[in-house]
This record gives C-alpha cells, sequence and structure tokens, in this order.
C-alpha cells in the first residue's frame, strides 16, 4: 500500500479557555480567588489518522466536537500538545468561509496575496487568475475592487472558495463552505468540488450535512468529545453521526 500523505499519530490539542468570569486584574483582585481563572480544554484526544493520495474524508460530528480543530492541526496552524502530525503533499487551505482574507484589502488585493502565498504568483498569469476567480465567483470587477470588510457573508463565501479553486491543488480542505450561499452557487461548488477529486486531489471536507458527506467523500471519520468514534466508509461515519442525535 502506498504511504499515507497525511499522518496523525496520538495527537491531543488543548485551548485554554476562562471559567471564572476574571478578565483583568481588578477582577482578579476583587474576587478574592487569587487562582488563576485559566482552565485547559482538551479538545482532540489521542487522535491517530491516515489519510492516502485522492481520498475525499468526510469530517462529521456536532458543534464543538474538534472537526475545525482537527483542520488547523493538519494545516500547521495549530502545534498538538502531543503527537505528530506529518504532511507530504501542499495544503490549499479552505478552513472557515473568509479566513485568511485581509478585510481592508480589496477583492483583486486578496486574489494576489493568496496566489503569492500559495507560490504561484507571476506577473504575466494573474489577470487570468483574477478573470478566472471573478468568473466563477460571479462577483463584478466593480465588487472585486472593493474592500472585502464591505461584502456580505455570501460575497465573503465567494470570493474564498473561488480563489482556492481557481487551480488544481493539491490537498484542499474544505470547513462548512457549502453552509453559506445561494443553490445556485452551492451546486457549482460541488461540481467544482468534483473536478478537483476526479483529478487526483486528496480532499477533507467538513460539514454537518450528511447528505453532502455521501456525494462528495469515498471515506468518513466521526467525533466526539475529541476523539474517532467511526473511522470507515462515508456511510459508517453518517450513520454514526446520526446516531449521536438518537
Amino acid at each position: 500500500m502506498n504511504s499515507p500523505v497525511i499522518e496523525l499519530k496520538n495527537v491531543s490539542v488543548s485551548y485554554v479557555h476562562n471559567t471564572t468570569g476574571v478578565y483583568s486584574l481588578k477582577d482578579y483582585f476583587v474576587s478574592g480567588m487569587f487562582l488563576s481563572p485559566f482552565k485547559r480544554k482538551l479538545v482532540l484526544k489521542d487522535i491517530n489518522l491516515k489519510v492516502y493520495k485522492g481520498e475525499s474524508l468526510g469530517i462529521l460530528g456536532r458543534n464543538g466536537e474538534g472537526k475545525s480543530t482537527l483542520l488547523r492541526a493538519i494545516a500547521g496552524i495549530l502545534s498538538p500538545d502531543k503527537g505528530s502530525v506529518d504532511v507530504s503533499i501542499e495544503i490549499s487551505p479552505l478552513l472557515a468561509l473568509g479566513a485568511g482574507l485581509e478585510l481592508e484589502l480589496t477583492g483583486i488585493e486578496n486574489i494576489k496575496i493568496y496566489t503569492a502565498l500559495s507560490g504561484k504568483y507571476a506577473k504575466n498569469s494573474i489577470q487570468e487568475t483574477i478573470d478566472t476567480v471573478a468568473s466563477f465567483s460571479e462577483l463584478s470587477i466593480e465588487q472585486l475592487n472593493m474592500p472585502v470588510k464591505m461584502y456580505s457573508t455570501g460575497m465573503l463565501s465567494r470570493l474564498a472558495f473561488s480563489t482556492v479553486v481557481s487551480s488544481q491543488p493539491e490537498l484542499m480542505m474544505i470547513d462548512e463552505v457549502l453552509a453559506v450561499g445561494d443553490k445556485g452557487f452551492q451546486e457549482k461548488c460541488k461540481q467544482r468540488i468534483h473536478q478537483i477529486k476526479q483529478a487526483g486531489a486528496t480532499i477533507l471536507f467538513v460539514s454537518h450535512n450528511p447528505d453532502e458527506v455521501l456525494e462528495v467523500c469515498d471515506r468518513g471519520i466521526c467525533l466526539e468529545e475529541g476523539e474517532i468514534i467511526c473511522n470507515g466508509t462515508s456511510a459508517d461515519a453518517v450513520a454514526a453521526y446520526n446516531n449521536l442525535f438518537v
């Protein structure tokens, strides 16, 4: 069997959060507790996972079970408390709608920055990239020349998705991208995801919609309380997810 392109070994991730309502030195002394107001919350617990080239993996679970945290750990945005994360292919992340966009910059400036950061910027082809994004997103040049802080949520989703899929990625991570936007754009996104998949990309797909996971993904995992409770076919993962609500 081929070596996995993504491998997590015993990965645990935790966050520090405030449980006491103490947000300043004044609160700290007035409270009289003189104890640390911060505690660690374990979000992912000893995750072991292998993903192979060309696979499309659906990630299911209720809110707060660690799905987005798992993507961030794979992307290298978060460092695990323990364990190791090995990724051997180039990542084109779409971690969340609008994530990574510079709100003060225009849509076109954001396209240029993303293209540069992904190592695909070329002066003689950037206009073609902009035209491709404009065509797919159905945003006008006038809208792309506006600061993205003026965009609606739907416009942000169109810009983010269209920019990431303007080229063929090796590894694409999608976090609830189909939850926003009208039905026509959602169908357009699905078609593009299928094209990227058929071209051999590896896809990590987070969604709360079981039907989307069944449609897009070959394999699936389901998370509960930060642990993988199911790792199998997409149908297996959907069944485990549905059982969480029984």
